[in-house]
């Protein structure tokens, strides 16, 4: 929000303090001055007038001319195509300092120069609130302007200084300048008189005027006729405050529609009563077409966004933008006025799709004042018959009905002095009340306040100590040591658990990544292992930031198709984050695999980046957090076939309980993300912390020797190997001691000599006891006990 020493001296008198004392105090009650602009700059300026001009003599575009600033001619060779004789224009003379550097005598191509005419855009002020004419040649003044006065800016009012306040969400009341001049006030300490208006607009005669709402999006809506208007130029002073707000000045008639928005906070629209001859308005939705705006622009209207209509046909964007076609043009005798409330998130969700960021759905996304639309209506009138001319006008339309209702908060003193931690005394709060005018009334001892409808923050008592503590100021908090209770230094189960996991991801060579939570609604809709619904923005910022995501993955997959578009081959990532649903908050780890995960080149040692890899490290995860590995199952995934190959994924199980994926992504998938074949997986760390661990035992190693014994089985090729091992294990006791003490896989073969049905598993058993040294009998009794139960439950034949 921009505000200039000129608004505040139309209310104030600041004559007794600099901009930086300003930027100074106001920074201190809570508004951040976030810069200082200077609307021009240059010194050493002064009015001249141009005697004679005559081409340069030894160039095609220069010009040689002789200028007058009162007590001598000067001559200065100057470029402009515009420059002539008998013109009044700016002049630097040599020393002025302007933006782009000093201002020296000196020859050009041969000729004498002791200055240079100025045009404005060289003096600072900002390109775009200048014509094209003025963008390419020199500012030339008006008939009368006294020749040799030295402060030209002055004397265009271009001298103002300019205030960038950066608003906190709770105050949008202050992008109304009223507002702030009253704000300013209390915090300054000065009287502030505003212009009076009241009622200004409740004058006029019958109407034809008929205003109507279909929508909800619009429940109040003012409208007036003035009949017969003057379009000419607007005053000075209002030129002056519009530029230095930032907006060109067009006409008077459309200067009073922006200085009425910039003064109260209300954007209204002014429409050529002509363009509306059957003087009908009715605000609407459900458009699904084109439609041309004020800036020229045709912009695709949606069934959602608010239009306001004449006769069935759009004739502007609500809260946003006016039509083309029913613009204020220099031969309008007539208006007509809308004045309205709109839903401010309809206004954000059309202005954000179509790119349109207006003055107007600014003020209406943050909040406007709710007795703004009236107040605006009533200056309008007040300026349109001041400065247009305004005659034949007719009686406001009103459609709807202001809910507003007054507020009245109460406390005590030491309500006060107890939030803030103060002592302060009766005389400074009531001072505070006052100054904002809150209308404070003080009766045993406690304060009932009125607040003003423009501060729509105002909520309880907390709020009232904070206005005291921001106007007395922050520096009169006594100064105190915070009291805490001493806590033992150390990581719950939880931290510990999230360091452990960070940690071991990181030891194995996957790199650690942090992506964004908030996620589109594709993503959302491609979560893995979520059952939940998720989170839905408000007030999204875009449509890829909508949802609070509940998976991870998507979002990790995002990282590895970046890079694999680079060329970059061995992606091998993971992430920890916290993820969100309308139940609550979970806790999830997610990794994906591509290329190798390792490699020596010197040892000529790789490991793929395949799924036994992966499966590998959620073994290695879980039993590291105290899951011992005879408690994981990884079962046939019927969970997500969707994102998961059917037949290269599994279900990752503790005991009964299902704690995440893993698998290779589906082909499908893989296309829709742009990633190959990929693998990846996703783990509920919540359940895994609410698992109960095993107890850590320590056993003796055994002192008495082993034996290794391999065997081949072909079994059936759909026959899990795990049910073998399963089978094998339940053999293993010679006297009630498991002597089985390893199982390994070490080949399964498919191909030739083994039907097409079959498969060929190779296994290597270690036998071992902790009590004795193990006999032939004893380990070959063991040794044909699982070899018969194998050819039994498994439909086994052993290999010879």
């Amino acid at each position: 929000m921009k505000i200039s020493r000129k608004w505040l001296s139309q209310y104030m008198d600041v004559s007794d303090l600099s901009i930086e004392q300003l930027q100074e105090k106001i920074t201190n009650a809570g508004f951040e001055v976030e810069a200082i602009e200077k609307q021009s700059q240059g010194s050493n300026l002064i009015i001249g007038y141009v005697e004679s001009c005559v081409d340069h003599p030894d160039s095609d575009h220069l010009h040689c001319t002789k200028v007058n600033i009162g007590n001598r001619v000067l001559d200065i060779v100057c470029g402009a195509p515009n420059v002539k004789a008998g013109q009044k224009v700016i002049v630097a003379q040599v020393g002025a300092v302007l933006p782009g550097g000093e201002i020296k005598a000196g020859k050009i191509r041969g000729q004498v120069s002791e200055g240079m005419i100025c045009a404005l855009f060289e003096l600072g002020v900002d390109p775009k609130l200048l014509t094209e004419e003025q963008l390419n040649g020199i500012e030339i003044l008006d008939e009368d302007a006294p020749v040799g006065y030295t402060d030209p800016l002055g004397y265009l009012g271009l001298n103002d200084e300019i205030l960038d306040i950066g608003l906190t969400p709770n105050r949008s009341d202050c992008l109304a300048a009223f507002s702030f001049g009253l704000e300013a006030g209390a915090i300054l300490n000065k009287e502030v008189k505003l212009p009076s208006f009241d009622h200004a607009s409740d004058i006029g005669g019958k109407t034809t005027l008929k205003i109507d709402s279909k929508t909800k999006k619009c429940p109040y809506f003012l409208g007036k006729v003035i009949g017969n208007i003057t379009i000419k130029e607007s005053p000075k002073w209002m030129k002056e405050l519009l530029m230095a707000s930032g907006v060109h000045s067009i006409n008077n008639v459309v200067d009073i529609s922006n200085i009425v928005m910039l003064e109260t906070g209300q954007p209204m629209h002014f429409y050529d009563k002509d363009a509306i001859p059957n003087h009908e308005i009715t605000v609407a939705d459900g458009f699904d077409e084109d439609y041309t705006a004020l800036d020229g622009i045709t912009y695709a209207l949606k069934p959602e966004d608010c239009v306001i209509t004449n006769q069935g046909k759009p004739i502007g964007i609500a809260g946003i933008m006016g039509g083309d076609d029913s613009k204020i043009l220099d031969s309008t005798k007539g208006l007509i006025i809308e004045c309205a409330h709109f839903d401010h998130v309809s206004i954000r969700n059309t202005a954000r799709r179509l790119n349109l960021a207006t003055e107007a759905s600014v003020r209406y996304q943050k909040g406007i004042e709710p007795l703004a639309a009236k107040k605006a209506l009533d200056r309008a009138v007040q300026l349109l018959i001041e400065y247009a001319d305004a005659t034949e006008i007719e009686e406001t339309v009103e459609f709807g009905n202001n809910p507003y209702e007054p507020k009245q908060i109460q406390c005590t003193l030491d309500d006060i002095n107890q939030i803030l931690g103060t002592s302060f005394k009766h005389e400074q709060v009531w001072d505070v009340f006052k100054r904002l005018h809150f209308e404070p009334k003080y009766k045993d001892g406690q304060y009932t306040v009125s607040i003003p409808s423009y501060r729509t923050d105002m909520e309880g008592k907390a709020d009232l100590a904070e206005e005291v503590i921001r106007i007395i100021g922050f520096d009169s908090l006594p100064t105190t040591l915070p009291l805490m209770e001493m806590t033992e230094g150390k990581l719950n189960d939880k931290q510990r658990m999230t360091r452990m996991i960070q940690s071991f991801f990181t030891s194995q060579g996957l790199q650690d990544c942090i992506t964004y939570t908030l996620i589109s609604t594709e993503k959302k809709d491609n979560a893995i292992l979520s059952t939940k619904n998720a989170i839905e923005l408000s007030i999204p910022m875009s449509e890829e930031r909508r949802w609070i995501r509940t998976s991870i993955l998507p979002s990790l997959l995002d990282a590895v198709s970046y890079n694999h578009a680079r060329s970059i081959k061995d992606v091998n990532v993971f992430e920890y984050s916290d993820v969100s649903n309308e139940d609550g908050m979970e806790s999830h780890v997610a990794f994906v695999l591509s290329g190798l995960l390792q490699q020596n080149r010197w040892t000529n040692y790789t490991l793929p980046s395949d799924f036994y890899t992966a499966k590998g490290l959620i073994e290695e995860l879980l039993d590291r957090l105290g899951i011992t590995p005879a408690r994981v199952y990884f079962r046939e995934n019927n969970e997500d076939t969707k994102h998961f190959h059917p037949y290269r994924s599994a279900a990752v199980f503790v005991g009964k309980d299902l704690v995440g994926l893993v698998g290779q992504i589906h082909p499908g998938y893989a296309k829709q993300t742009n990633t190959k074949d990929v693998i990846m997986a996703e783990l509920n760390c919540d359940a895994l912390l609410n698992i109960k661990k095993a107890k850590v035992k320590f056993t003796p190693i055994s002192k008495y020797p082993s034996v290794s014994r391999d065997l081949a089985f072909v079994i059936d090729r759909n026959m899990p190997v795990e049910k073998v091992l399963n089978v094998m294990k339940k053999q293993g006791r010679v006297n009630k001691e498991m002597v089985i003490r390893n199982i390994e896989v070490f080949d399964v073969y498919q191909g030739e000599h083994v039907d097409a049905d079959k498969k060929s598993i190779a296994l290597s058993v270690l036998f071992q006891s902790d009590t004795h040294t193990l006999k032939d009998d004893e380990i070959n009794m063991v040794y044909n006990h699982m070899i018969s139960a194998i050819e039994n439950e498994c439909k086994a034949v052993l290999r010879s």
